[in-house]
């Protein structure tokens, strides 16, 4: 395949993301000499995504619906900065059909699919109503969406159990819980509705039975306004905790010639039949050789590089080419899978005892591997904060190799060269992960990860290394450095540089007031239930006099986008409450006071 030169009509694009993937299209924008412009909130001010792009503009906010959620503040940077096309990267805004319609009202171009596309597969209820149409059947699930715990119970009498309830709109594990049977219905439900609500503006569920057994596996498809729809190779996406994925690999392994092509075709069928074009994703469930549709992503995925190594495609310059109206530059018969490759996703996790608990905080130090067909994707350096109001994906380490062995060999190889200092990483996670015999023979399945892998062995996080101290001349006064300083007008970042004395100054907290007076280093008795990281209380499920037992769920903790179960560490009364829903807490802060019942006699 020929390579083809930049889009002519998409001169200057807007990247409505942060972190990796921003990082990701500003470099292929730079390689098509296409000007780059970034947008930031206050948290990510200093971002790597920012200093790379050729323009920047502030958005303001903390979280991600006062800033990059905020589609007429995105929409008016993109409009200042004079771009004539809006990459919304993953998550976010991409399957927002509202955003994409109001960036082509705006004059703009949208770099992914139709806005009708978007809603039919944005929909889970009506993405399954499509595939349906075009021969392609799903999970077995229900036709609409349920409102209450009878109709799931009904479902799951019906049907057999375990059942999934999950988010009507959205994807990525957001929003979705599994049943073992009706005791817990209700809980699930409420807490699938709030994550749901909180990561995609809307809280319809809906359910299907869950595959106890299955293999995950997806089809990137590529699609162009001139009648051409490719199926670019499958990936395996079967390493999962919390229905989230953390190890992904082009190709599937272990599947059959005939498998593969029936799954491609299927795809095709599902991208053509809702008029898509650009990159997306279709996922499916593969259990006893039976595949069923599973969702579309309408955007690129997390994992695309792995089909990039495999394939020798650059997806973000075709989104962009697709974009501006031209066809593909590769047909179905041009493409050749070579070699395999292997995906491990770097978060800020602490895995310790299987809990993957958020993990933010300040990256003291941060040193990539590398080395032959090694790739190190992020959004980081080392002095940068991984913030609790975004996701914790810190980097995506790449690699290729011949085959797969020599891919998962190499993987190890990369993963000991990694150093990340200052936060927890899902990094020995994933040592054990691919040193497994599962793993090694591709036997796993999505829920061998938490249900079967031993992951007792991993050691807790500890405390960062001390800082420095700051250096000093001969005279007693500190060595001057460059410091790059950022100011804004008409909210275009600029960056000037002043030299200043090399003495570090201790970042303020960015974490809001409490309302509790307790802090982490009060109420040292055993009954106070602390929380183990900085977040927002999104549910408190006990009040003052209830009795509670050890283990029980006291209250509910998001953080990072993920909802963190906070139990009682022994059984007794409820004494005290100090938080209330909504209320951002640090880590330490004690949430609820348990005092244990009187002892006997």
């Amino acid at each position: 395949m020929s390579a083809r030169p930049a889009p002519r009509s998409i001169t200057k694009v807007l990247i409505a993301n942060r972190g990796e993937i921003a990082v990701r299209v500003i470099r292929t924008c730079r390689e098509l000499e296409v000007t780059s412009v970034a947008v930031y909130s206050d948290p990510d001010r200093h971002a790597l995504h920012v200093g790379m792009a050729d323009e920047a503009y502030g958005l303001g906010g903390h979280t991600a619906a006062e800033s990059y959620l905020d589609v007429d503040n995105v929409l008016a940077a993109a409009v200042a900065s004079g771009a004539d096309a809006v990459h919304p990267g993953y998550g976010l805004l991409a399957e927002n059909a509202g955003f994409a319609r109001a960036v082509a009202d705006a004059g703009l171009v949208f770099v992914g699919p139709p806005p009708e596309a978007i809603e039919v597969m944005g929909d889970k209820l009506s993405a399954r109503a499509a595939a349906r149409q075009v021969g392609v059947a799903s999970v077995p699930g229900g036709e609409g969406a349920v409102t209450s715990v009878e109709e799931v119970v009904a479902f799951g009498q019906a049907h057999g159990w375990p059942v999934a309830v999950k988010a009507a709109h959205g994807g990525g594990g957001r929003g979705l819980k599994v049943l073992a049977g009706a005791e817990g219905a209700e809980e699930a439900m409420a807490s699938a509705r709030r994550e749901a609500l909180a990561s995609f503006g809307r809280d319809e569920l809906y359910v299907e039975r869950y595959l106890e057994w299955p293999r995950h596996v997806e089809v990137q498809v590529m699609a162009d306004a001139h009648g051409n729809v490719v199926a670019v190779g499958e990936r395996d996406c079967s390493v999962q905790r919390r229905h989230q994925k953390l190890v992904e690999e082009c190709p599937a392994a272990e599947l059959s010639d005939d498998t593969r092509r029936r799954m491609g075709d299927a795809a095709v069928r599902v991208a053509r039949g809702c008029g898509y074009t650009g990159a997306g994703t279709v996922e499916l469930l593969l259990q006893d050789g039976e595949f069923w549709f599973l969702e579309m992503n309408t955007r690129l995925q997390v994992e695309h590089p792995v089909t990039e190594a495999v394939y020798g495609l650059d997806l973000v310059a075709e989104q962009l080419r697709v974009a501006a109206g031209e066809p593909l530059s590769f047909a179905q018969d041009d493409l050749a899978p070579r070699g395999h490759a292997i995906e491990c996703r770097i978060n800020g996790e602490d895995p310790a005892g299987g809990r993957f608990s958020p993990s933010p905080g300040r990256i003291t130090r941060l040193v990539a591997p590398d080395g032959p067909f090694c790739r190190f994707d992020s959004g980081y350096v080392a002095g940068d904060e991984v913030s609790q109001y975004y996701d914790n994906l810190i980097a995506k380490l790449v690699v290729w190799g011949r085959d797969r062995e020599e891919a998962r060999r190499r993987m190890l190889r990369a993963l000991d060269e990694l150093v990340v200092e200052g936060v927890a990483t899902t990094v020995s996670a994933h040592r054990l992960i691919l040193a497994a015999p599962e793993f090694v023979s591709a036997t796993h399945a999505t829920s061998w990860l938490e249900g079967h892998l031993d992951l007792s062995v991993l050691e807790p996080f500890g405390p960062p290394p001390a800082p420095a101290p700051p250096a000093f001349e001969s005279g007693g006064e500190a060595v001057r450095v460059r410091r790059d300083v950022d100011v804004e007008v008409d909210g275009r970042r600029f960056s000037v540089s002043l030299w200043v004395p090399d003495v570090e100054v201790a970042a303020p907290a960015r974490s809001r007031p409490r309302a509790s007076g307790r802090s982490a280093t009060a109420d040292a008795e055993e009954g106070a239930v602390r929380v183990p990281m900085q977040g927002t209380i999104v549910a408190v499920l006990v009040a003052v006099g209830d009795e509670v037992e050890s283990g029980q769920t006291v209250c509910v903790l998001e953080a990072m986008k993920m909802e963190n179960q906070i139990a009682a560490g022994q059984a007794g009364r409820v004494s005290e409450v100090t938080v209330v829903s909504g209320q951002a807490v640090a880590a330490g802060d004690v949430v609820v006071v348990v005092e244990p019942p009187p002892a006997a006699g």
